[in-house]
């Protein structure tokens, strides 16, 4: 027997824990997936009678993700498992006897065709999540109708290093923007070229040739403000950074913090816009105008950075508003200002939330006066655990898909 080879006492005892574990977890899924599937029916009711409307929630899926503490994609699938709850009765049943877990069920009612409950309720009992995927996927589709032409767009995506922005143009302004590209590129390369040429001495680090990101940039810098008056408030294009000059901390508006080398190069040569403070908060307009200047909103926005409705956390098109209204004899102060979301700016208006308080102690209730708290329900039980047998999940064999028979929806019934 080799030396690594672990002796047969040692495997027992470790299949042993392993069957022990195996059935502790198998009972916990099974528990868990009745718990799904009750919550999934408190959904279905709450989307049914429109009873999330209420709550200033902007759908069943928001609603979820704010009062479970769930992630969005996870109360995604329990509002989609939700809306089509009586199509799938069996699946339904399956979750509330705890044999099918709410992924199962959620792949199953995100694309299955209609018909095709007792189908997949059979075949969840065995197959993975990632094989009732591959199994609706090969459900016959109808045709697809031609697809819309491309529109011109501008969109934009982050990791944590850069930022990605993808251009659409039409082919007549591409070549605008294109034959401008390259007359900067062609600028830079010409004085790139002019200062090694007049340079007797080979500098250590010389700088690299130019390259079509230096173009771009240079388009830009040539062209944001050429018609800043134009803007509101005259706004010239900026970079603006927050600098604690005590604490000597920078960040970018509404961004990260900036390293201690960004922040030296940013500052080296930059203008201050000074922001008085007192007691801690920027001081605002005062009575004077209802229009937010732009340096309150800018500490608006660094203060609270989404929408203060709880459970929402939007960040794009944000309305400044007068928690005490201006024509009430509210001031356009930072203390009386807080950021909303278009849909929730318009329910407040309308009557279903309201904002009170202080913009440091913000009180929003519902229509019936119940206080909308940021944290979610989840509290410890109170009952027993459901009642259900232990869950052993799939079979975890192979598929074999060339005897797999799709699911045929129905044809339509003739007309004639």
């Amino acid at each position: 027997m080799s030396p690594d080879t672990p002796p047969a006492s040692a495997e027992a005892r470790c299949g042993t824990r392993l069957e022990v574990l195996f059935d502790e977890l198998a009972e916990l899924s099974g528990q868990r997936n009745a718990i799904d599937g009750r919550i999934v029916e408190i959904a279905a009711e709450i989307a049914r009678d429109e009873l999330w409307g209420a709550t200033g929630a902007r759908s069943v899926a928001a609603l979820v993700a704010w009062k479970t503490g769930t992630s969005p994609s996870n109360a995604h699938t329990i509002a989609t498992v939700a809306h089509r709850l009586e199509e799938f009765p069996r699946c339904a049943r399956g979750m509330r006897e705890g044999r099918l877990s709410l992924d199962q069920v959620g792949v199953i009612a995100e694309r299955a065709g209609a018909g095709s409950d007792e189908h997949y309720a059979q075949l969840a009992g065995v197959a993975t999540v990632g094989q009732l995927r591959t199994a609706v996927k090969m459900e016959p589709r109808p045709e697809p109708g031609p697809r819309p032409d491309p529109r011109p767009a501008i969109t934009r995506s982050s990791n944590a290093e850069l930022d990605v922005w993808r251009i659409a143009l039409p082919q007549t302004e591409s070549a605008m923007f294109d034959a401008a590209l390259q007359s900067h590129l062609d600028a830079l390369i010409a004085e790139w070229s002019h200062d090694r040429d007049s340079n007797s001495a080979t500098p250590d680090n010389p700088p690299p040739m130019p390259t079509q990101l230096d173009a771009f940039l240079s388009l830009v810098e040539a062209g944001w403000d050429s018609e800043a008056q134009r803007r509101p408030h005259g706004q010239r294009t900026t970079l603006v950074v927050h600098l604690d000059v005590e604490q000597q901390i920078g960040a970018l508006h509404l961004g990260p913090l900036l390293r201690e080398s960004e922040r030296q190069y940013l500052t080296c040569d930059a203008t201050c816009e000074v922001w008085f403070e007192r007691a801690g908060e920027v001081i605002g307009c005062g009575r004077s105008t209802r229009t937010i200047s732009r340096r309150l909103r800018r500490a608006l926005e660094h203060r609270d950075h989404c929408c203060v409705v709880p459970g929402c956390g939007a960040t794009r098109a944000l309305h400044a508003h007068h928690i005490r209204h201006w024509e009430d004899g509210g001031a356009t102060e930072l203390a009386n200002l807080a950021l909303l979301c278009p849909f929730h700016h318009r329910l407040h208006h309308r009557g279903i939330i309201t904002i009170t308080g202080p913009a440091g102690r913000l009180l929003v209730t519902d229509h019936e006066g119940r206080t909308l708290h940021t944290g979610s329900l989840a509290r410890p039980p109170r009952t027993s655990p459901p009642a259900v047998p232990p869950c052993p999940g799939p079979t975890g064999e192979r598929a074999d898909w060339w005897w797999y028979q799709p699911f045929q929806p129905q044809a339509p019934p003739s007309t004639n």
